[in-house]
């Protein structure tokens, strides 16, 4: 069956950064003099809320600790944010996928505010149908997200696809019984997005370019 709806995580997937998000977290755990975590450590908890990344990439920070960290934390990813792009031919996927009334939408476990900011700031709102953050709903891998944006646009799970770059976008695809495209050029590694068992595997944007065109495809009325 072909897909009539593309849904897609955010950073890492559509957005050039995983760099930027690992190294704000780094930044802040030495500002506070927190251990600071490795690069592979940060990166898996990319997509999960705020909240439940840093309990895992920062578990020593404490519940005291945690406003003046995401304070510091946010100062450094906003000093970085104007360098911030789209992947390579990401764009012109968006507007060949859009030229063709496909469905779009957004999944990601950036806050509301994060992600209308990215969207307004860079003029990309109009390409998607729909869009649920973390502190909307359940944060990934819960398939809630997922489900509200299906019940919202009236599609089956059957003709939706999640793609995203890390085990936790699989995961709730999975959850929510979607099919799904892993993306091995943001934050999870090649070995760790096969493990979740995707339905299929994009190594570049222009490989998941050639993906989606093949299969969405225009709802049927």
């Amino acid at each position: 069956m072909p897909y009539s709806l593309a849904i897609f995580d955010w950073d890492g997937t559509i957005m050039d950064s995983t760099h930027t998000i690992v190294a704000a977290i780094q930044a802040a755990c030495r500002d506070m003099d927190l251990p600071v975590p490795t690069v592979a450590q940060a990166s898996w908890v990319i997509g999960l809320s705020l909240d439940q990344a840093l309990h895992r990439a920062v578990p020593d920070l404490t519940a005291s600790q945690l406003p003046r960290f995401l304070e510091r934390y946010r100062i450094h990813y906003l000093l970085r944010d104007p360098d911030l792009r789209t992947f390579d031919g990401i764009m012109a996927m968006l507007d060949q996928l859009k030229s063709q009334d496909v469905l779009m939408a957004v999944a990601t476990g950036k806050s509301r505010i994060g992600l209308d900011r990215v969207l307004n700031g860079m003029n990309m709102g109009h390409y998607f149908d729909a869009s649920r953050t973390a502190d909307q709903t359940f944060s990934k891998p819960h398939p809630k997200m997922l489900e509200e944006i299906l019940e919202q646009l009236d599609v089956p799970a059957a003709q939706a696809i999640m793609i995203g770059d890390t085990s936790h976008d699989i995961q709730m695809a999975q959850a929510a019984g979607m099919d799904s495209i892993a993306v091995t050029y943001g934050a999870h590694t090649a070995e760790e997005l096969v493990a979740s068992k995707p339905t299929l595997i994009a190594h570049t944007p222009a490989q998941l370019h050639g993906f989606l065109l093949e299969h969405c495809q225009k709802m049927a009325v």
